[in-house]
């Protein structure tokens, strides 16, 4: 099925990510996507999606390391999510290009305005707000970024941000996630008292877990707050999974709502794909216990009976909320009219990386048993060699589990 949709991405946007009529630019519905494309080339061993990618990126790429329609300056966050796909380039490839682009994304966090108590702003026009959605821009390439240049003080910073928006934004009640929280508590969105906004948005906290269960791929097991992570990513999946609807296995856009108009409310496809993702790369990985795995399965097998559909040729995703903000011009209130407001569309980019990553975790199920009581040895005793890598640090190299490089073609003449 991951496969399927691909082939729907690679027809319709052969170029560029153009959309709505626009010219391409840098932004992050290209990086959803792609980062799908990662998995699914992982997955097959198919170079055609490794390419893919490249050819994607290199759209926007200067031989410098200039990003095209890039601005630093604009201290918005989900301008940085695309750095995961530089630095899977970097570390196929070795080009220097795409080391110096994702080292322009570091920079922007750098200097990426902050609350008070040291939470990323979510962009510069919205001062003092943190969204869930800024987690899954910035947090897995900082964590990356981190692990391949050996910044280890970052993890420190990482794991702030993900338990600082945690405790501002969790309902005692339910353990879900309200969409944002102003520190200033000034936006009429905002609750005088917690300077959160009204609503659980699904997508949210679908971004929000994504972001925690990537991130803890380059978290270090030694790291005194992973466990702190891993027990909100199992408090909020356990909260999540409350709100599947029993008979469909699919999430709302607006969860846990039983207010006017609640029959507006409607089954959404891309948080209902990014739960399932989390789920399942968590019961995959020991995050979760195996009992978590049917409630993915159920949720995967209501995702493909309700939003896919073949049509004219090619595999057509269906259900997807455009987009849903707060507070800009115009005026984004938050309310429950606002949400049912927004357009539910076919082939969005963000409901269909969702898709793909939730596709490859679900494709992988079958497989997980072969490698059972097996253990895997790899050799560092005769072909044990050391570098300096591009940040000036030894490694030892040559057929480790973690490289990259020589995956598709040699960077070098062999």
């Amino acid at each position: 099925m991951s496969q399927q949709v691909a082939a729907t991405v690679m027809q319709n946007w052969k170029d560029s990510f153009a959309l709505d009529g626009k010219p391409a630019k840098w932004s992050y519905d290209m990086g959803v996507i792609l980062k799908g494309f990662e998995g699914i080339w992982m997955n097959t061993g198919d170079a055609k999606y490794y390419q893919y990618i490249q050819q994607q990126m290199d759209y926007f790429l200067n031989n410098d390391g200039s990003i095209k329609t890039y601005k630093k300056d604009d201290y918005n966050i989900d301008n940085v999510n695309n750095g995961k796909l530089l630095l899977l380039l970097y570390r196929v490839t070795l080009k220097d290009k795409y080391l110096k682009a994702a080292t322009l994304l570091r920079e922007q966090l750098r200097n990426q305005p902050r609350t008070n108590s040291g939470g990323f702003w979510h962009k510069k026009i919205y001062p003092n707000q943190m969204w869930l959605d800024g987690l899954y821009m910035g947090e897995p390439f900082y964590a990356e970024w981190a692990w391949l240049s050996h910044e280890d003080s970052a993890f420190n910073d990482i794991a702030h941000q993900f338990t600082e928006i945690y405790n501002h934004t969790k309902d005692p009640q339910t353990g879900l996630l309200y969409h944002a929280w102003d520190e200033s508590k000034m936006m009429k969105w905002a609750n005088p008292k917690t300077g959160c906004s009204p609503f659980f948005w699904s997508r949210a906290m679908g971004w929000y877990l994504t972001a925690l269960v990537d991130v803890l791929d380059y978290f270090p097991a030694s790291h005194p707050q992973r466990p702190a992570l891993l027990k909100i990513l199992k408090d909020v999946l356990t909260a999540v999974k409350k709100e599947q609807d029993p008979v469909t296995g699919l999430w709302k856009d607006i969860l846990h709502y039983s207010g006017p108009g609640k029959e507006k409310n409607y089954f959404e496809t891309s948080a209902s794909c990014q739960f399932v993702y989390a789920i399942a790369k968590s019961v995959r990985l020991g995050y979760l216990p195996e009992t978590f795995a049917e409630t993915a399965k159920k949720g995967y097998a209501g995702i493909v009976k309700k939003f896919i559909k073949t049509e004219n040729g090619q595999t057509n995703l269906y259900g997807t909320v455009k987009v849903s903000g707060l507070g800009g011009n115009p005026y984004r209130d938050g309310s429950f009219e606002y949400y049912m407001s927004e357009p539910v569309i076919v082939n969005d980019p963000k409901g269909i990386g969702a898709f793909l990553l939730m596709s490859n975790e679900m494709e992988m199920r079958p497989t997980l048993g072969y490698g059972k009581g097996k253990t895997i040895v790899m050799d560092n005793y005769f072909n044990r060699e050391t570098k300096l890598d591009s940040f000036g640090r030894k490694i030892v190299f040559h057929y480790k589990w973690w490289e990259k490089t020589m995956a598709v073609s040699p960077p070098w003449p062999m």
